[in-house]
């Protein structure tokens, strides 16, 4: 165990894709629900737990570029879609007793909240899970741009991407079977070997800010918790290794 990790307050950044299960598109309920199980499980610790989760389950706005719709409109429908997924959370989060808040860059507030950086922190203090949706509420900007810079404003000690792997690769493990796993890295690592971990954007304002990013798999079951409690596998970038 690493008993230099202490993380009081962490961002956990999950794609669309993560919901959907063995669905080639939307939301699998079951999928979802266990994912939910896996942030409680930290949440029962006592950690602030802050939440991005992408929408490409249910729309990808890149992959518009070459139809008529111009891409400022389609990031903007892909945003929307970050909306639905954080409702869902939201409604799954809240059966399991937790106290969620759903807070949009995009106003719309019918349905979930408007991001005000001091509300959030406040929900934050009071032991409410908070769902940042709609992206940074600007076209060409990705959720992972989103999740980096939300995890700054609320001054996360960590910012976590679970995937679909245990860690950072230098291949697909699922197709390449000497595939590299790096247990850390450097961000300069990151951009320059092109590693896809997030976009250029992400990474350069985690490092602009000395923020950790802490790759792992959400689908390994207890792996959340086990990481707040400095084991399990992952892949960590920073500044210096």
């Amino acid at each position: 165990m690493d008993t230099s990790i202490n993380y009081r307050r962490v961002l956990l950044k999950l794609s669309g894709e993560a919901l959907m299960g063995e669905k080639e598109f939307g939301l699998d309920p079951t999928t979802a629900e266990k994912l939910a199980k896996e942030i409680k499980l930290v949440h029962l610790k006592g950690i602030q737990i802050c939440l991005v989760i992408g929408g490409g389950n249910i729309f990808r706005g890149v992959s518009l570029q070459s139809s008529k719709i111009e891409r400022a409109t389609a990031d903007h429908m892909g945003m929307l879609a970050t909306v639905l997924n954080a409702l869902a959370m939201q409604s799954i989060l809240e059966t399991m007793g937790i106290n969620t808040r759903v807070m949009s860059a995009i106003p719309m507030t019918t349905v979930c909240e408007p991001y005000i950086r001091r509300r959030a922190s406040r929900h934050l203090e009071k032991n409410r899970i908070v769902i940042f949706a709609a992206g940074t509420g600007n076209p060409f900007f990705t959720t992972d741009t989103a999740a980096a810079l939300r995890a700054i404003e609320m001054k996360c000690d960590v910012l976590l991407k679970g995937t679909q792997v245990d860690g950072v690769y230098d291949a697909d493990p699922k197709k390449v079977q000497n595939a590299r796993r790096f247990s850390s890295l450097t961000y300069q690592d990151a951009i320059s070997k092109n590693l896809k971990i997030m976009d250029t954007a992400a990474i350069a304002l985690a490092r602009e800010n000395t923020l950790p990013i802490l790759v792992f798999s959400i689908h390994d079951k207890g792996q959340f918790a086990d990481i707040i409690d400095g084991q399990g596998h992952y892949t960590i970038v920073k500044e210096s290794i």
